[in-house]
């Protein structure tokens, strides 16, 4: 069960390792894009390449969708980047069902771990499988991996990372649990953080905070939803960034700019270098590109 390009990785290294997929959960298809042309899920695409059984409900309740799912008379059900489940379908199978989660739970449980790691400046995350209970998240855990953060990575950058650490040790816990070898350890309470779904008004840049603040805010929702801030009353998405701890001479939030090569803002304690930018209306590019373009 899984819809956007994390969860592919994760499939195909259970078919690499000759598991019997029988049926493959995933969104059903929707509009997107300016032409809201009909799009299919990552994970239904890969699917289709291998010739998998799809099923795709707007329910997780219904009732079709629930015989059908006991029609398939899985052993184990595994979940990675999908939606909520109800009990009737994760308490289904003999062996349960296990979710891969991109961090080190109990830190970061939610929707959007790898953000909110990078935002709040972690230096280490990781993945986590667990078996699924009632409150998201919470369930016992089974394996997990460690990985560094390094000062630069963005959350595209350490998407891709986990995708691969995560989907390796997804195989590594479901023949630990064909083979009747693993422990299961609660999560302890002390340690929870969460991460929420990120909205449009958690992406606004706040000048006023301090340089390393705004850097990770920026290399934390980049590339997708992208940090953005206000010029010339439309919004610039940031995706690359760098730090400059000279003390600015104005008020955060104002620019400097040789109107060819480079445009930094002013924060709390140092400045922002914008690199490669998104205005409002237009393609991304280049700092130098961008600059070509507009008037200052």
């Amino acid at each position: 069960m899984g819809t956007p390009d994390f969860a592919v990785a994760s499939l195909n290294a259970l078919l690499e390792a000759n598991y019997d997929i029988v049926g493959v959960v995933t969104a059903p298809n929707k509009p997107a894009g300016r032409g809201q042309k009909i799009k299919e899920s990552a994970v239904k695409t890969f699917a289709i390449e291998k010739g998998l059984r799809i099923l795709q409900p707007e329910k997780l309740k219904d009732p079709a969708f629930i015989f059908e799912l006991k029609s398939l008379q899985a052993d184990l059900q595994v979940v990675v980047a999908f939606r909520m489940l109800p009990e009737v379908v994760w308490n289904m199978p003999p062996k349960g069902t296990i979710n891969l989660h991109a961090s080190l739970l109990p830190k970061y449980r939610g929707a959007a771990p790898i953000n909110w790691a990078i935002i709040n400046g972690e230096t280490e995350t990781g993945v986590t499988t667990f078996f699924l209970t009632h409150e998201i998240d919470t369930g016992d855990i089974l394996f997990a991996e460690k990985t560094a953060i390094n000062e630069n990575d963005t959350a595209g950058d350490l998407h891709d990372k986990l995708m691969n650490i995560g989907a390796e040790l997804l195989v590594k816990t479901v023949q630990s649990i064909e083979n009747g070898d693993y422990k299961e350890m609660p999560q302890p309470d002390t340690k929870t953080i969460h991460a929420p779904k990120i909205f449009k008004e958690n992406c606004k840049i706040s000048w006023s905070r301090p340089v390393v603040d705004v850097f990770n805010h920026i290399r934390g929702l980049s590339p997708y939803p992208a940090a953005y801030t206000l010029f010339e009353d439309k919004a610039l998405k940031i995706f690359k960034a760098e730090m400059d701890h000279t003390e600015p001479p104005f008020l955060p939030g104002g620019f400097l700019s040789d109107g060819k090569t480079y445009l930094k803002f002013a924060c709390k304690d140092g400045f922002i270098f914008v690199k490669d930018v998104q205005l409002e209306g237009k393609k991304r590019m280049g700092v130098e590109e961008f600059l070509r373009g507009v008037r200052l």
